[in-house]
């Protein structure tokens, strides 16, 4: 690698091997810099569920030259339909495929979590060091360097600690102040998890309502496994506890919700227990008045989750990963800058995808009587009659972020590979 600008490479510890870390690594070891990348999970974390990518995600991937390789791991699902008790159709909304305006409830681009994790570490592994089975316990920094201290004993100096660690990253927790609390919630929760896939599961994703808040989504991502996502509205301590108590109770907790929920249900529970994957989780975002603090810097959801229902995560994570590699590139021996500048050029962008996130349009999608859901299944029906949702798609002036447009490269044209 060549180096930016001539300055000497850093030293970049980047802690979470997830996309923003990954991203981060590819970035800044094209700048000429030196990166590891330290992973607590002993292997390559390349489960999850389906994700997609919108807008500045898509441009941020296409720059990094990975869109083709992305292309061929994409997961068909035309459209989003509405069912009933009996899985009928009620309204469908399809994707908007025409290249321009907005996505819809879908994008074009649907990809598995772990599909895009394996690409972009397939073009980060050769010129990165990655160090699995390790965490960073804790860190000391002065003007000039960070010593992180790792979970074997081992303490490594860096001229950078990149926080990449995710909506519940320790590395936020050491340089926020104690008792700060960075989550907003918006009282819904979520678990995901895999069955195996039957004759009537369609390319399309099928949501169901129940009544009492609850919602229920299936959709198929290759020809034997099915996904199913259970959402709850729901502003209760024992709700927001779930998610840190074993698999086991996470479980139980979701069946007892679900129990009367009808249509597949039974299915989707029997199939909970023997899930290659199983993920609880409180839908909330990230907000912080900083992202770093001297020579540590967060990026991705660990600086600015904007939450599964924003369709921004993982794209928000990309270009975060994007900025904050371009100015490092573009200012190696002036970090105080390039933190600076990280967070002046992105927080429209952050800020903008985040009030996105609307609690009241949230909880239309989430409501609470059967009345309330036969209204919003006829309106739908309607609409998609008259074709509003593809009408508004593809003449709509912008996608998420409210027009914001990415900076130039974050390589130097003069050490691009």
């Amino acid at each position: 690698m060549t180096r930016a600008s001539g300055a000497r490479p850093l030293r970049v510890l980047v802690v979470g091997g997830g996309i923003a870390g990954q991203a981060m690594a590819h970035w800044l070891v094209r700048g000429g810099h030196r990166v590891t990348v330290a992973e607590r999970f002993p292997a390559l974390r390349a489960t999850g569920a389906q994700v997609d990518l919108r807008g500045q995600g898509i441009e941020a991937v296409e720059r990094m030259g990975l869109l083709d390789a992305v292309r061929d791991k994409l997961v068909d699902e035309p459209g989003v339909a509405f069912v009933d008790a009996r899985g009928r159709a009620r309204a469908t909304i399809m994707a908007n495929t025409s290249g321009r305006g907005r996505q819809t409830l879908t994008s074009e681009y649907e990809i598995m979590r772990g599909d895009l994790v394996r690409v972009l570490f397939d073009a980060t592994k050769k010129d990165a060091e990655y160090v699995f089975g390790l965490s960073v316990d804790g860190f000391d920094q002065d003007e000039q360097k960070v010593v992180a201290r790792f979970s074997d004993g081992s303490s490594r100096e860096f001229d950078l600690l990149v926080g990449a660690d995710g909506q519940g990253s320790r590395i936020r927790r050491a340089i926020l102040p104690d008792g700060f609390d960075p989550y907003w919630r918006v009282g819904i929760h979520m678990a995901y998890w895999f069955v195996p896939r039957i004759a009537s599961d369609r390319d399309i994703r099928d949501t169901f309502m129940v009544p009492g808040g609850r919602q229920i989504m299936r959709r198929s991502h290759n020809a034997t496994e099915t996904q199913v996502y259970f959402a709850l509205r729901e502003e209760s301590e024992e709700a927001s506890a779930i998610h840190r108590e074993p698999v086991g109770r996470q479980q139980e907790f979701w069946a007892g919700r679900f129990r009367d929920a009808g249509w597949q249900t039974e299915r989707f529970v029997d199939g909970m227990r023997t899930s290659p994957f199983f993920h609880s989780q409180e839908i909330l975002q990230v907000r912080t008045g900083t992202w770093s603090k001297g020579n540590v810097v967060l990026v991705g959801d660990a600086a600015h989750c904007a939450s599964p229902y924003s369709g921004m995560g993982v794209s928000g994570g990309l270009v975060g990963a994007y900025v904050l590699a371009g100015e490092i590139n573009r200012h190696p021996g002036d970090l105080p800058t390039a933190l600076a500048n990280y967070e002046s050029v992105l927080r429209p962008f952050v800020d903008r995808i985040q009030a996105e996130v609307n609690p009241r349009v949230l909880r239309v999608g989430l409501p609470m009587s059967q009345g309330a859901i036969d209204a919003f299944r006829a309106a739908t029906a309607l609409a998609c009659r008259l074709r509003v949702p593809e009408f508004v798609a593809r003449w709509s002036k912008e996608d998420r972020g409210g027009g914001w447009r990415l900076p130039e490269s974050p390589v130097p044209l003069s050490t691009a590979r």
